[in-house]
Protein backbone atom coordinates (compact mmCIF):
# COMPACT_ATOMS: atom_id res chain seq x y z
CA UNK A 1 0.00 0.00 0.00
CA UNK A 2 1.44 3.38 -0.92
CA UNK A 3 0.52 7.08 -0.08
CA UNK A 4 1.20 10.47 -1.19
CA UNK A 5 0.74 14.15 -0.23
CA UNK A 6 -2.51 14.29 -2.73
CA UNK A 7 -3.94 11.06 -0.85
CA UNK A 8 -3.69 12.81 2.57
CA UNK A 9 -4.60 16.03 1.17
CA UNK A 10 -8.07 14.56 -0.31
CA UNK A 11 -8.69 12.43 2.93
CA UNK A 12 -8.19 15.14 5.01
CA UNK A 13 -9.92 17.94 3.19
CA UNK A 14 -12.62 15.93 1.96
CA UNK A 15 -13.58 14.00 5.10
CA UNK A 16 -14.55 14.86 9.05
CA UNK A 17 -12.23 11.74 9.91
CA UNK A 18 -9.17 13.49 10.76
CA UNK A 19 -11.24 16.38 13.23
CA UNK A 20 -10.62 14.62 16.58
CA UNK A 21 -6.70 14.43 16.09
CA UNK A 22 -6.85 17.99 14.25
CA UNK A 23 -8.65 19.24 17.34
CA UNK A 24 -5.59 16.92 19.06
CA UNK A 25 -2.78 18.71 17.41
CA UNK A 26 -4.20 22.56 17.44
CA UNK A 27 -3.44 22.95 20.63
CA UNK A 28 0.24 21.21 20.54
CA UNK A 29 3.12 23.37 21.03
CA UNK A 30 4.34 22.35 17.81
CA UNK A 31 0.86 23.05 15.44
CA UNK A 32 2.77 23.49 12.53
CA UNK A 33 0.91 22.36 9.40
CA UNK A 34 4.26 20.11 8.26
CA UNK A 35 4.19 18.88 12.07
CA UNK A 36 0.55 18.14 12.17
CA UNK A 37 0.76 16.56 8.35
CA UNK A 38 3.49 14.31 9.83
CA UNK A 39 2.00 13.43 13.14
CA UNK A 40 -1.64 12.47 11.06
CA UNK A 41 0.80 10.19 8.46
CA UNK A 42 2.86 8.13 10.71
CA UNK A 43 -0.47 7.23 12.66
CA UNK A 44 -2.40 5.79 9.35
CA UNK A 45 0.82 4.55 8.36
CA UNK A 46 1.45 2.56 11.68
CA UNK A 47 -2.00 1.47 11.78
CA UNK A 48 -1.99 0.26 7.66
CA UNK A 49 1.31 -1.23 8.77
CA UNK A 50 -0.85 -3.54 11.12
CA UNK A 51 -3.35 -4.61 9.43
CA UNK A 52 -0.72 -5.92 6.88
CA UNK A 53 1.38 -7.43 9.10
CA UNK A 54 -0.43 -11.02 9.53
CA UNK A 55 0.36 -10.88 5.36
CA UNK A 56 4.03 -9.71 6.22
CA UNK A 57 4.59 -13.18 7.95
CA UNK A 58 2.53 -15.02 6.10
CA UNK A 59 4.59 -14.10 2.80
CA UNK A 60 7.92 -14.53 4.74
CA UNK A 61 8.64 -10.79 4.46
CA UNK A 62 7.40 -10.97 0.89
CA UNK A 63 4.73 -8.61 1.01
CA UNK A 64 2.21 -6.55 3.39
CA UNK A 65 4.34 -3.58 3.02
CA UNK A 66 3.23 -0.03 3.32
CA UNK A 67 5.22 3.44 2.16
CA UNK A 68 5.23 6.51 3.61
CA UNK A 69 7.92 9.24 1.05
CA UNK A 70 10.55 11.56 2.34
CA UNK A 71 9.23 14.97 1.59
CA UNK A 72 9.67 15.90 -2.11
CA UNK A 73 11.40 19.68 -0.79
CA UNK A 74 14.60 17.10 -0.81
CA UNK A 75 14.16 15.48 -4.09
CA UNK A 76 17.78 17.11 -4.92
CA UNK A 77 19.24 16.95 -1.74
CA UNK A 78 21.06 13.52 -0.49
CA UNK A 79 21.86 14.62 3.19
CA UNK A 80 19.03 15.65 3.84
CA UNK A 81 17.24 12.90 2.18
CA UNK A 82 18.90 10.11 3.99
CA UNK A 83 18.27 11.85 7.71
CA UNK A 84 14.76 12.23 7.29
CA UNK A 85 13.99 8.42 5.65
CA UNK A 86 16.21 7.73 8.64
CA UNK A 87 14.07 9.51 11.51
CA UNK A 88 10.63 8.61 9.59
CA UNK A 89 11.96 5.11 9.69
CA UNK A 90 12.60 5.15 13.37
CA UNK A 91 9.21 7.09 14.40
CA UNK A 92 6.89 4.97 12.45
CA UNK A 93 8.57 1.66 13.94
CA UNK A 94 7.24 -0.87 11.54
CA UNK A 95 9.30 -3.31 9.79
CA UNK A 96 6.79 -3.60 7.09
CA UNK A 97 7.39 0.11 6.12
CA UNK A 98 9.25 1.09 2.81
CA UNK A 99 10.59 4.62 3.01
CA UNK A 100 9.51 6.42 -0.33
CA UNK A 101 12.92 8.29 -1.94
CA UNK A 102 13.26 9.31 -5.44
CA UNK A 103 15.30 8.23 -8.29
CA UNK A 104 16.89 11.37 -8.99
CA UNK A 105 20.74 11.86 -9.23
CA UNK A 106 20.29 13.06 -6.13
CA UNK A 107 18.49 10.00 -4.56
CA UNK A 108 20.50 6.89 -5.81
CA UNK A 109 23.34 7.29 -3.29
CA UNK A 110 20.71 7.97 -0.68
CA UNK A 111 19.29 4.71 -1.46
CA UNK A 112 22.44 2.46 -1.26
CA UNK A 113 23.04 4.71 2.08
CA UNK A 114 19.74 4.01 3.48
CA UNK A 115 19.15 -0.19 1.94
CA UNK A 116 23.19 -0.45 3.99
CA UNK A 117 21.71 0.91 6.86
CA UNK A 118 18.56 -2.07 6.44
CA UNK A 119 15.61 0.62 6.03
CA UNK A 120 13.35 -0.52 3.04
CA UNK A 121 12.89 1.59 0.46
CA UNK A 122 10.53 2.06 -2.11
CA UNK A 123 12.39 4.25 -5.12
CA UNK A 124 9.56 6.13 -6.42
CA UNK A 125 9.27 8.51 -10.11
CA UNK A 126 11.46 5.97 -12.27
CA UNK A 127 10.38 6.33 -15.89
CA UNK A 128 13.17 5.32 -17.32
CA UNK A 129 14.99 1.96 -17.77
CA UNK A 130 18.32 3.21 -17.31
CA UNK A 131 17.30 4.69 -13.63
CA UNK A 132 15.66 1.47 -13.18
CA UNK A 133 19.38 -0.09 -13.72
CA UNK A 134 21.18 2.42 -11.15
CA UNK A 135 18.73 2.11 -8.66
CA UNK A 136 18.87 -1.58 -8.96
CA UNK A 137 22.62 -1.29 -8.22
CA UNK A 138 22.49 1.59 -5.59
CA UNK A 139 20.32 -1.53 -3.87
CA UNK A 140 23.69 -4.29 -4.34
CA UNK A 141 25.79 -1.62 -2.94
CA UNK A 142 23.47 -0.86 -0.29
CA UNK A 143 22.72 -4.82 0.13
CA UNK A 144 27.15 -5.63 -0.02
CA UNK A 145 27.82 -3.26 2.74
CA UNK A 146 24.62 -4.16 4.67
CA UNK A 147 26.52 -7.92 4.87
CA UNK A 148 28.68 -6.71 7.41
CA UNK A 149 26.72 -6.37 10.07
CA UNK A 150 23.05 -6.91 8.84
CA UNK A 151 20.59 -9.42 7.76
CA UNK A 152 20.16 -9.45 3.96
CA UNK A 153 16.56 -11.45 4.42
CA UNK A 154 14.96 -8.12 6.08
CA UNK A 155 16.26 -6.11 3.76
CA UNK A 156 13.39 -5.11 0.61
CA UNK A 157 12.98 -2.35 -1.89
CA UNK A 158 10.95 -1.68 -4.90
CA UNK A 159 11.74 0.60 -7.72
CA UNK A 160 8.52 1.62 -8.50
CA UNK A 161 8.10 3.07 -12.57
CA UNK A 162 5.55 5.14 -13.60
CA UNK A 163 3.82 3.77 -16.66
CA UNK A 164 0.98 6.18 -18.10
CA UNK A 165 2.12 8.93 -17.35
CA UNK A 166 4.54 8.30 -20.39
CA UNK A 167 2.05 7.91 -22.86
CA UNK A 168 0.32 10.56 -21.85
CA UNK A 169 2.83 12.80 -23.09
CA UNK A 170 4.43 11.16 -25.76
CA UNK A 171 0.79 10.41 -27.65
CA UNK A 172 0.21 14.12 -28.30
CA UNK A 173 3.78 14.63 -30.36
CA UNK A 174 3.25 11.59 -31.89
CA UNK A 175 -0.07 12.58 -33.47
CA UNK A 176 1.32 16.06 -34.57
CA UNK A 177 3.78 15.03 -36.03
CA UNK A 178 1.45 12.51 -37.92
CA UNK A 179 -0.55 15.14 -39.00
CA UNK A 180 2.27 16.44 -41.27
CA UNK A 181 3.93 13.32 -42.03
CA UNK A 182 4.23 11.12 -45.41
CA UNK A 183 1.41 8.48 -45.47
CA UNK A 184 3.89 5.60 -44.38
CA UNK A 185 5.20 7.26 -41.53
CA UNK A 186 1.59 8.62 -40.42
CA UNK A 187 0.68 5.12 -40.18
CA UNK A 188 3.78 4.40 -38.11
CA UNK A 189 3.60 7.03 -36.17
CA UNK A 190 -0.17 6.34 -35.49
CA UNK A 191 0.95 3.05 -34.49
CA UNK A 192 2.81 3.88 -31.79
CA UNK A 193 0.11 5.42 -30.18
CA UNK A 194 -0.81 4.14 -26.53
CA UNK A 195 1.97 1.41 -26.93
CA UNK A 196 5.60 3.33 -25.98
CA UNK A 197 5.03 2.87 -22.14
CA UNK A 198 3.88 -0.43 -22.23
CA UNK A 199 7.20 -1.17 -24.09
CA UNK A 200 9.22 0.82 -21.94
CA UNK A 201 8.33 -1.59 -19.11
CA UNK A 202 8.33 -4.84 -20.66
CA UNK A 203 12.23 -4.35 -21.39
CA UNK A 204 12.87 -2.64 -18.06
CA UNK A 205 11.61 -5.98 -17.21
CA UNK A 206 13.70 -7.65 -19.57
CA UNK A 207 16.71 -5.49 -17.79
CA UNK A 208 15.38 -6.77 -14.00
CA UNK A 209 15.60 -10.76 -15.58
CA UNK A 210 19.65 -9.86 -16.68
CA UNK A 211 20.10 -8.36 -13.73
CA UNK A 212 18.75 -11.16 -11.93
CA UNK A 213 21.27 -13.48 -13.37
CA UNK A 214 24.68 -11.58 -12.58
CA UNK A 215 27.03 -13.41 -10.31
CA UNK A 216 27.17 -10.18 -8.40
CA UNK A 217 23.50 -10.65 -7.84
CA UNK A 218 23.55 -14.22 -7.42
CA UNK A 219 25.79 -14.06 -4.57
CA UNK A 220 24.36 -11.78 -2.84
CA UNK A 221 21.30 -14.43 -3.17
CA UNK A 222 23.80 -17.31 -1.50
CA UNK A 223 23.62 -14.65 1.69
CA UNK A 224 19.61 -14.13 1.53
CA UNK A 225 19.06 -11.19 -0.39
CA UNK A 226 15.40 -10.76 -1.86
CA UNK A 227 15.41 -8.89 -5.28
CA UNK A 228 14.16 -5.45 -5.89
CA UNK A 229 10.82 -5.95 -7.51
CA UNK A 230 9.70 -3.89 -9.83
CA UNK A 231 6.52 -2.06 -8.97
CA UNK A 232 4.11 -0.67 -11.26
CA UNK A 233 2.90 2.41 -10.43
CA UNK A 234 0.41 5.24 -12.49
CA UNK A 235 -1.57 2.59 -14.03
CA UNK A 236 -4.46 4.16 -14.40
CA UNK A 237 -5.80 4.55 -18.22
CA UNK A 238 -5.83 8.52 -19.06
CA UNK A 239 -6.84 8.27 -22.56
CA UNK A 240 -10.82 7.34 -22.75
CA UNK A 241 -9.83 5.37 -26.37
CA UNK A 242 -8.55 2.58 -24.54
CA UNK A 243 -9.06 -0.28 -22.16
CA UNK A 244 -9.42 1.14 -18.80
CA UNK A 245 -7.46 -1.95 -17.57
CA UNK A 246 -4.76 -1.64 -20.29
CA UNK A 247 -1.79 -0.89 -18.13
CA UNK A 248 -2.74 -3.41 -15.50
CA UNK A 249 -2.99 -6.25 -18.19
CA UNK A 250 -0.13 -6.03 -20.07
CA UNK A 251 1.95 -5.76 -16.91
CA UNK A 252 1.68 -8.68 -14.91
CA UNK A 253 4.03 -11.40 -14.51
CA UNK A 254 5.95 -12.60 -11.73
CA UNK A 255 7.77 -10.98 -8.91
CA UNK A 256 6.18 -7.98 -9.61
CA UNK A 257 4.02 -5.41 -7.77
CA UNK A 258 1.01 -3.50 -9.11
CA UNK A 259 -0.27 -0.41 -6.77
CA UNK A 260 -3.76 0.19 -8.84
CA UNK A 261 -6.01 3.10 -8.02
CA UNK A 262 -9.11 2.33 -6.50
CA UNK A 263 -11.29 3.01 -9.76
CA UNK A 264 -8.40 0.76 -12.04
CA UNK A 265 -9.09 -1.96 -9.47
CA UNK A 266 -12.87 -1.88 -9.26
CA UNK A 267 -12.34 -2.42 -13.56
CA UNK A 268 -10.14 -4.84 -12.96
CA UNK A 269 -12.41 -6.89 -10.88
CA UNK A 270 -15.44 -6.49 -13.00
CA UNK A 271 -14.08 -7.54 -16.31
CA UNK A 272 -10.36 -7.60 -16.51
CA UNK A 273 -8.67 -11.22 -16.62
CA UNK A 274 -5.63 -11.94 -14.22
CA UNK A 275 -3.09 -13.66 -17.02
CA UNK A 276 0.60 -12.79 -17.03
CA UNK A 277 1.57 -11.20 -20.65
CA UNK A 278 4.10 -9.42 -18.98
CA UNK A 279 6.67 -11.47 -21.49
CA UNK A 280 4.51 -11.04 -24.02
CA UNK A 281 5.41 -9.92 -27.86
CA UNK A 282 8.66 -8.36 -26.80
CA UNK A 283 10.05 -8.26 -30.20
CA UNK A 284 7.09 -5.69 -30.75
CA UNK A 285 8.48 -3.62 -27.46
CA UNK A 286 12.07 -3.71 -28.71
CA UNK A 287 10.88 -2.89 -32.53
CA UNK A 288 8.35 -0.17 -30.84
CA UNK A 289 11.00 1.91 -29.24
CA UNK A 290 13.24 1.76 -31.96
CA UNK A 291 10.26 2.89 -34.44
CA UNK A 292 10.02 5.57 -31.82
CA UNK A 293 13.75 6.82 -32.15
CA UNK A 294 13.71 6.54 -36.17
CA UNK A 295 11.03 9.46 -35.56
CA UNK A 296 13.80 11.70 -33.71
CA UNK A 297 11.57 10.95 -30.63
CA UNK A 298 14.78 10.65 -27.74
CA UNK A 299 12.76 7.93 -25.14
CA UNK A 300 15.73 9.47 -22.27
CA UNK A 301 15.01 12.97 -23.36
CA UNK A 302 10.51 11.84 -22.39
CA UNK A 303 11.92 10.25 -19.28
CA UNK A 304 13.80 13.16 -18.24
CA UNK A 305 11.32 15.66 -18.40
CA UNK A 306 8.30 12.95 -16.73
CA UNK A 307 11.20 13.10 -13.88
CA UNK A 308 11.25 16.95 -13.22
CA UNK A 309 7.63 16.89 -13.99
CA UNK A 310 7.46 14.67 -11.40
CA UNK A 311 9.25 16.19 -8.97
CA UNK A 312 7.47 19.46 -9.45
CA UNK A 313 4.05 17.22 -9.31
CA UNK A 314 4.84 16.14 -5.90
CA UNK A 315 5.86 19.17 -4.25
CA UNK A 316 2.76 21.05 -5.80
CA UNK A 317 0.79 18.46 -3.93
CA UNK A 318 2.90 19.01 -1.07
CA UNK A 319 1.92 22.88 -0.81
CA UNK A 320 -1.71 21.98 -1.21
CA UNK A 321 -1.51 19.72 1.59
CA UNK A 322 0.13 22.00 4.63
CA UNK A 323 -2.38 24.78 2.94
CA UNK A 324 -5.65 22.35 3.31
CA UNK A 325 -4.23 21.41 6.62
CA UNK A 326 -3.48 25.21 7.72
CA UNK A 327 -7.20 26.38 6.85
CA UNK A 328 -8.63 23.14 8.82
CA UNK A 329 -6.98 24.52 11.82
CA UNK A 330 -7.53 28.50 11.35
CA UNK A 331 -11.35 27.29 10.57
CA UNK A 332 -11.62 25.28 13.63
CA UNK A 333 -10.07 28.33 15.91
CA UNK A 334 -12.26 30.72 14.24
CA UNK A 335 -14.96 28.58 15.68
CA UNK A 336 -13.45 28.02 18.80
CA UNK A 337 -13.26 32.19 18.86
CA UNK A 338 -16.63 32.66 18.31
CA UNK A 339 -17.78 30.15 21.16
CA UNK A 340 -15.74 32.15 23.46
Amino acid sequence: MTSNPSIFEKAIAESTAYEPALERLERSKDATPTAIYEYLAVEDLQQAADILRPVYDESDRGDGYVSMEVSPYLAHDTRATIDEATRLWKRVGRENLMIKVPGTREGVPAIRQLISQGINVNVTLLFSRTACREVNEAYMDGLEALTAHGDLAGAASVASMFVSRLDTLVDPILEQRALAASPADQAQLQGLVGKVAIANAKLAYQDWKELCRHPRWLALVARGARPQRLLWASTGTKDPRFSDVLYVESLIGPDTVDTIPPATLDALRNHGKAQSHLEENITEATQVLTTLARHGISIDDLTARLLDDGVSKFSAAFDTLLASIEKKVHARSAQHALRA
